[in-house]
């Protein structure tokens, strides 16, 4: 477990698998301009480039500004998770609290063998905070590390 001060970023590969993500919820934008372009009978462009423009600017700029401003740390007591740039969260999960842990992997994260680490807590505001684009085996280590904590605080 790390010093507390010190925040990690996310791996690298998980700019890729957001931009993966990106391209796929862009098609359906441009497949619908696409239609409404077809449906003007004239090719003007007045839907097609917005949308083309819109869905380069999702895949190609969002992701990385969006990985740049995602950090965390596991401390010997408390899990830290820092994220946003606009909508800025710091969020601390103390250790103790945490009920549940989950690491899952989605098909395009296993493919860069990414997991997301979801932790559980007691409460209802923010009861579920997730760490997305972490190698699977830090996620599992981490989770294993959580695990002997809880236990040991048990007994």
């Amino acid at each position: 477990m790390d010093e507390p001060d010190q925040l990690k970023p996310l791996d690298p590969a998980y700019v890729t698998v957001m931009r993966i993500s990106a391209a796929l919820m862009a098609v359906p934008l441009l497949f619908g301009a696409i239609i409404l372009e077809t449906a003007q009978f004239t090719a003007s462009g007045l839907f097609i480039i917005p949308a083309a423009f819109l869905a380069v600017w999702a895949v190609f700029r969002v992701p990385s500004r969006r990985f740049a401003r995602w950090h965390y740390t596991l401390g010997t007591d408390r899990l830290r998770i820092v994220r946003g740039y606009l909508f800025f969260s710091d969020t601390v999960v103390p250790l103790g609290r945490i009920q549940h842990i989950d690491v899952h992997q989605g098909p395009i994260m296993r493919r860069y063998d990414l997991a997301t680490l979801t932790v559980h807590t007691a409460g209802n505001h923010n009861s579920s905070v997730s760490l997305p684009g972490l190698r699977h085996a830090d996620a599992v280590e981490m989770r294993e590390a959580i695990r002997e904590y809880i236990k040991a605080a048990q007994a």
